[in-house]
């Protein structure tokens, strides 16, 4: 097939040029709906927003243009079947799930997953026994899960239906894979791998493997996060025959839109062709843009780079910067403000530094006005804390190992009752919802776990910074549901 082709987003410019009269859905009839205001933004991109008419092809049985884009993006990435998400990562993760686990099973993930592995586990009613990621003792990052925990759950939970991991960590950490993928195959498992944030692994040496080249059986990337995909978009990846893919395919047509995004889909066709035509140039493009901010902020001592001190084979993305500031005076969330103000706007903040991410559309401009206002911020706010800030991370950090199995069937949970408590009143309880700190959107709670003292410092500590919590509720005095019996 040819790379440098892009077939479903050429066959929708191609339809959009001819002259025809619209008698089907969407209402817009090729942007001929919109307002005056509206039409200025939307109406190039509403002639491509069509349906599942002739020539266009169907995303649940693709047979033509998006068979041939889903085959050219399996080549490109390393796969030997893709398929195209229109709902992100998350659709991919359920799907990955429900694909593997039925009720009453029982998989092995890494703790720190995204919210939508738990709601995975939640449909399809399994049981998890979560493995602790080790943490960075100078940052609190954390740095994957490893491979004896791993061969430890193995060997405990033989029942375990796979292993599922995130890959790179939300701050841009990256275990290496091989290791895992070998043990889990003797034991004739599925290394199942949320890997969005890590759509461009492996198209320059600067950056890690991708978890396909490593040998995972199935991979969720989202083409949106650090590639030029619209929102939304995101790829699920297979190889081997680990996992049934009729079963894949049939929860993808279940949990994905019957009446898919057409520029959305063709965005991910053009976003993969250019990373099989120009991958390598452009990242290294983006990479220069990482070393010129890096540079321009050299001399500005107050604001540093978080980076993990692990001797291990540890690696990062380099398109991700965690910047705090080193006299501790400004939290994450002070420093997200501050920074705003001047019209830069980071991915997220924690109590102790803000994540920047960069990609291979970053621009120079962006690096000199991204280190003009951390100057600007060091001159105008005086550091009034020369102790630095006390290091806070998740609360599954003071713990190691493997957790007991939890179950996720929620017709236990529907049996019991629940009641709203302070946080302080809550100890010792189960919570009966996820607590997901957003973003990243990794849960600190899970429903049924145990609630910790520690667990409900830490979230404290993140409502009195002005973090987002899901699930807490808000209020004079901040609550939380938990499960009685």
């Amino acid at each position: 097939m040819d790379k440098q082709s892009a077939p479903l987003f050429e066959r929708l410019v191609h339809h959009s040029q001819g002259k025809h009269v619209s008698l089907h859905v969407p209402g817009h009839k090729s942007g001929q709906g919109l307002d005056e205001e509206a039409r200025a933004y939307y109406e190039s991109i509403m002639r491509l927003d069509v349906t599942e008419i002739t020539g266009l092809d169907d995303l649940h049985h693709p047979e033509e243009a998006i068979r041939e884009a889903q085959q050219l993006a399996a080549e490109c990435f390393g796969a030997e079947e893709t398929f195209f998400l229109v709902n992100g990562s998350t659709v991919g993760n359920l799907a990955m799930i429900l694909s593997v686990c039925r009720r009453g099973d029982l998989l092995l993930v890494q703790r720190d997953a995204h919210k939508s592995v738990i709601h995975g586990l939640m449909l399809a009613g399994a049981r998890a026994v979560f493995l602790n990621p080790e943490i960075d003792p100078a940052t609190g990052l954390t740095l994957g899960i490893r491979q004896e925990d791993v061969r430890l759950a193995l060997q405990k939970y033989p029942e375990a239906r796979g292993l599922l991991i995130t890959r790179p960590s939300y701050y841009g950490t990256a275990i290496p894979l091989e290791g895992i993928v070998q043990l889990l195959h003797e034991y004739d498992k599925p290394l199942l791998v949320d890997e969005a944030h890590g759509a461009h692994f492996g198209f320059h040496p600067a950056l890690p493997k991708s978890a396909l080249s490593c040998g995972a059986d199935v991979v969720v990337q989202s083409t949106h996060k650090l590639l030029t995909a619209m929102t939304m978009g995101a790829m699920l990846h297979v190889q081997g025959d680990r996992v049934d893919r009729k079963e894949v395919k049939r929860y993808l047509t279940m949990l994905q839109s019957s009446s898919p995004s057409y520029p959305l889909m063709a965005s991910l066709d053009l976003s993969r062709r250019q990373m099989h035509v120009q991958g390598m140039e452009l990242l290294e493009q983006g990479i220069r843009i990482v070393d010129q901010v890096m540079e321009l902020m050299k001399d500005n001592e107050r604001f540093v780079l978080l980076q993990p001190e692990h001797d291990n084979e540890i690696v990062r993305d380099p398109f991700k910067l965690i910047v705090k500031d080193a006299t501790g005076s400004l939290s994450g969330f002070e420093l997200k403000d501050a920074l705003e103000e001047r019209g830069c706007f980071v991915e997220l903040a924690d109590p102790q530094a803000v994540l920047l991410v960069l990609s291979l559309a970053s621009t120079q401009e962006d690096a000199h006005r991204l280190a003009q206002s951390f100057k600007e911020i060091a001159e105008s706010s005086p550091p009034v804390n020369q102790q630095g800030n006390a290091r806070l991370t998740a609360t599954y950090s003071a713990m190691s190992g493997l957790s007991e199995p939890v179950s996720f069937d929620e017709s236990v949970y529907r049996q019991k009752g629940t009641a709203q408590v302070p946080l302080e009143d809550a100890i010792g309880l189960r919570s009966a919802e996820m607590m997901v700190p957003y973003p990243p959107g990794i849960p600190v709670l899970c429903p049924g776990e145990i609630i910790s003292s520690e667990v409900v410092r830490y979230l404290k500590q993140l409502v009195q910074m002005g973090a987002r919590i899901h699930g807490l509720i808000d209020g004079e005095e901040p609550m939380l549901s938990v499960l009685i019996s």
